[in-house]
């Protein structure tokens, strides 16, 4: 009797319960995604904003915090995604999918700094997105423009109990539109949009590697990716916390798109893809170049062939004399005798070049020694000295020849390869020491050979660094 007085108790609470909840309380749940209320007047430029943050790094000010009374908002479309592991509490997004109107609205991206993980579920790529911009602060991070909350040093992460009111889901999903470049033609205004690069390839000494999964990877695994129609590279930046770390890399060529970006130090510049099916490398033909790798030696030998420490040259003046070649084949600097005790000093006077501020869309610049003859001499090998200043993207090739007729002319016609052996400073090294290139070897080459240091950059700020070299010495012997 006491069970059934209970069980009657309870149907008659639960019947009182129904009797106060509304039919359309049980219904399911609303999840179409609205589009949100934002006024047309509300809505300001991704060029408005950065316009407002130049602004403020010309007076001084590291940071620009958006104080306006009404509101203001951004729309933009997603680039990245965290669904891979390849970006971390962050959003990249750019204004537009095109070119079509680059006069009015520029491509331009932003990151936005948040505190939060997974953001993918609720902003894929392609996702039409509106930032409302009162009250946060716009800044660089990690060498690129961000905007989150923050002071007037640096940009600070939006928490993740307040950026859903911040940032708005629109209605349109689009197919995201690359910009299709060559990346000597990146600049600072290409940061955090969508690149595609075609004809590339994964540099030959890193087809053994993995995205980020060796043991000298810390945080980012950096490979080079080199472009097939003028070896002109750029580093591709894997999470070491990424989901395809571990996968190895393309062999082949073809085309990559990721976003353009900065390294986390702001050294140089880099690519970032969201997942492996941003790259489709395909073609098994790939372009690497004709190489000499003799090895090292142990020792140099005791029997000078050529030697240049570049004291008697003209600082400010081409080399000249000793049997160079100075040939500038692209644009309008070539290799400059310099002197500098600064911190980082020449080597007394040193060979550089230099093409900031040149203003050419291209420098190819070419110093090349004259005939070295191999022919009966045991043990020849080459040694010099590199240093960089914040080498931006350009770089320095060192190649040999062995059937140039020493004429302007016939420079380009000739057959070039590289001294692979040989260790030339690069874009991610130390700008203040010298760097010894090793004994390279060329005792495995016969006939009558010419070395070339090779300069590849422009006056763009994304690719105008500064390569100096010295003590160039050729010996053999005993």
């Amino acid at each position: 009797m006491n069970n059934i007085s209970k069980f009657l108790i309870g149907v008659s609470i639960a019947i009182s319960f129904t009797a106060c909840v509304q039919d359309d309380d049980y219904s399911v749940p609303d999840t179409t995604i609205k589009e949100p209320n934002i006024p047309a007047s509300s809505i300001t430029t991704f060029k408005a904003i950065v316009e407002r943050y130049e602004q403020a790094v010309n007076g001084g000010n590291a940071t620009v915090l958006i104080r306006d009374e009404q509101n203001l908002y951004i729309e933009g479309y997603v680039v990245s995604s965290d669904k891979g592991g390849n970006f971390f509490e962050e959003l990249i997004i750019q204004n537009k999918m095109d070119d079509s109107n680059p006069d009015n609205d520029p491509r331009l991206g932003l990151k936005i700094e948040i505190n939060a993980s997974s953001l993918y579920n609720t902003f894929e790529v392609g996702r039409k997105v509106y930032v409302k911009m009162n009250g946060l602060t716009i800044g660089l991070s990690n060498g690129v423009i961000a905007v989150g909350k923050g002071d007037s040093n640096r940009v600070k992460q939006i928490q993740a109990s307040e950026y859903r009111n911040i940032i708005k889901r629109g209605t349109e999903v689009v197919t995201l539109t690359p910009k299709i470049a060559n990346i000597q033609d990146l600049t600072d205004k290409d940061e955090n949009t969508l690149i595609q690069l075609n004809n590339m390839q994964v540099n030959r000494f890193d087809l053994a590697s993995t995205y980020a999964g060796e043991s000298t990877d810390e945080f980012d695994g950096f490979r080079i990716l080199e472009s097939c129609d003028n070896r002109v590279s750029i580093l591709m930046q894997t999470s070491t916390f990424s989901d395809f770390k571990s996968l190895p890399v393309p062999q082949g060529k073809g085309t990559i798109q990721g976003i353009f970006g900065r390294d986390f130090g702001d050294d140089f510049n880099v690519l970032m893809i969201n997942s492996t099916i941003d790259i489709n490398f395909d073609n098994p033909q790939r372009c690497d170049p004709l190489e000499l790798n003799c090895g090292l030696a142990a020792n140099f030998g005791t029997t000078n062939l050529f030697y240049e420490n570049f004291e008697t040259q003209v600082n400010n003046r081409l080399i000249t004399g000793n049997g160079w070649t100075n040939y500038i084949e692209a644009g309008t600097e070539g290799w400059e005798a310099f002197s500098s005790t600064s911190s980082n000093a020449s080597l007394g006077r040193s060979a550089r070049v230099q093409t900031a501020s040149s203003g050419d869309v291209s420098n190819i610049a070419w110093l090349i020694t004259p005939t070295i003859n191999l022919n009966g001499k045991n043990g020849v090998t080459l040694r010099f000295k590199t240093s960089n200043s914040l080498a931006d993207s350009s770089f320095m090739e060192v190649l040999y020849s062995l059937n140039w007729d020493g004429t302007l002319a016939n420079i380009k016609s000739a057959t070039w390869g590289i001294l692979s052996a040989a260790y030339v400073v690069k874009d991610s090294d130390s700008f203040v020491p010298w760097f010894n290139s090793g004994n390279v070897d060329l005792s495995c080459a016969t006939g009558t050979m010419h070395i070339a240091f090779k300069y590849t950059g422009s006056g763009q700020e994304a690719f105008d660094g500064v390569y100096e070299l010295d003590e160039v010495s050729v010996d053999y012997g005993p």
